[in-house]
């Protein structure tokens, strides 16, 4: 298959260009074209549902742009002073008046998302012979480590995996010219497995929610409509293009994601005919790590292509619509790619961008569904059945009040491994007032891989494992 030169349609969402009468507009006209945050390849009316659908996803993208600066101070000021209580004992602090002050750059630093699960060992009851069981476990730990800095990620890796570091990254995206993607590599001593880990959405850099919640596509030809966000943000050319190599362009200051990461591999799998690729994330990086394997497949990259052991994915939000994921299934079938994607309860990510037949956005691949006592099944779908009905957020808040009860007794029923602390805690009463959303944290998908039982990836689909 020849890479995409161009598109066969296209919807572009541009809050920046957002003038407060054109929301009121949209609701009432059936003319998307003419406002200027919107930019669409369609033809005919559409309906008062999609409008609806286009109007809250352009309200938030609004809404997420004016909170990014206030947003991105809370979210620093908070994970300061998280490590500022960390590093400075009682007795140090108050007694003696010693005082630590954190480094972000430090080893010791930790993320929002690393003090909300602090667990940095790998599950040492799997290794390399369970196979999928052990990858999977191995890939969520890496992409909870994704959020870290890069001096925090080299000595978990090198000190506690018993691995080898290969760097953390900064990528471009040439839509909005900065640095909005991250990924890491690291690898066995030997590189007999390469694991690729994609950032996700941290929970206080308001790019990352935009991302989430934009129902921007493109269309490629004979392949589908994909979520243009995800996209851009692994290097999708400014000519809506993935041309085998970047296209010039003086202002970019860093590489782009897919091609920096493809040529990375390529030099890595040259060396050792033995090496496996495992490409992994959590969240937005989950959407990027399947993305990641579209592309390859879109270029036709054999030699990388037969050399994946397995994409896992976490609390991953849609990517494309069903066409894609037609397309997808097809070629990973073809390839012998294993595609798992874990859903976590009410986790609100996999449900987005939401799933209907104005927006198109399906799932494809195995899910692995897991509910608030951590029981499996495997389902061509997670469960999302009146998802945002009124009865559905009923259900949600229940389910958010038994999960914090849960909180205080798992170590008692499951070990003192799955403790959760005190910002856990907080967050899963959070998740009382906003349903969904504590679900989506690393912790629970942790517990989750740690808990399953071995014959997990063998069983048929819509089957329960208790």
């Amino acid at each position: 298959m020849n890479s995409s030169d161009d598109t066969e349609g296209y919807l572009i969402l541009r809050p920046e260009e957002l003038r407060p009468f054109e929301l009121l507009r949209l609701l009432f006209s059936g003319d998307i074209e003419k406002p200027r945050s919107i930019d669409s390849s369609e033809t005919k009316e559409p309906s008062f549902r999609r409008r609806w659908l286009i109007f809250v996803s352009l309200a938030l993208l609004k809404l997420l742009r004016f909170l990014s600066e206030p947003l991105a101070l809370f979210g620093s000021a908070l994970e300061f002073s998280l490590n500022f209580l960390s590093d400075n004992s009682f007795s140090a602090f108050f007694l003696r008046g010693e005082v630590v002050m954190p480094k972000t750059t430090s080893e010791n630093y930790l993320s929002f998302i690393g003090h909300l699960d602090r667990r940095i060992n790998l599950d040492k009851t799997k290794n390399r012979e369970d196979g999928d069981l052990y990858y999977a476990a191995l890939s969520i730990m890496s992409s909870k480590l994704a959020y870290e800095n890069s001096a925090r990620i080299k000595h978990v890796v090198e000190n506690h995996w018993n691995m080898k570091y290969l760097g953390l990254n900064d990528y471009w995206n040439e839509y909005q010219e900065k640095e909005t993607t991250q990924a890491f590599m690291m690898s066995t001593d030997q590189e007999t497995t390469v694991v690729v880990a994609f950032r996700g959405t941290e929970p206080f850099n308001s790019e990352d929610w935009c991302s989430d919640f934009d129902i921007t596509w493109y269309e490629l030809p004979n392949i589908g409509r994909i979520h243009g966000g995800f996209m851009k943000a692994l290097g999708l050319q400014n000519n809506c293009s993935w041309p085998k190599k970047p296209l010039p362009n003086p202002s970019r200051l860093s590489p782009l994601a897919y091609y920096s990461i493809r040529d990375s591999l390529k030099s890595l799998v040259a060396q050792n005919e033995h090496t496996k690729i495992v490409l992994t994330g959590h969240s937005l990086g989950g959407a990027l790590a399947i993305l990641f394997t579209a592309v390859l497949v879109i270029h036709d990259e054999t030699e990388l292509l037969k050399r994946i052991q397995g994409v896992y994915t976490y609390g991953q939000p849609r990517v494309g619509d069903s066409k894609f994921g037609e397309f997808m299934e097809k070629k990973l079938q073809e390839n012998d790619i294993k595609y798992y994607r874990f859903v976590y309860n009410n986790d609100i990510v996999p449900r987005l961008p939401y799933d209907d037949k104005d927006l198109m956005f399906k799932h494809f691949g195995t899910c692995i569904y897991y509910d608030q006592h951590y029981q499996a099944k495997v389902l061509r779908d997670e469960s999302d059945e009146n998802y945002f009905s009124m009865w559905g957020i009923t259900r949600l808040m229940s389910n958010a009040v038994l999960e914090l009860k849960r909180s205080f007794t798992i170590v008692t029923e499951k070990g003192s491994e799955f403790k959760e602390g005190w910002l856990l805690k907080v967050a899963r009463v959070l998740g009382i007032i906003v349903p969904g959303i504590s679900n989506h944290t690393p912790q629970d998908y942790v517990n989750a891989t740690r808990l399953s039982p071995p014959y997990v990836f063998e069983i048929h689909r819509d089957v329960s494992i208790t």
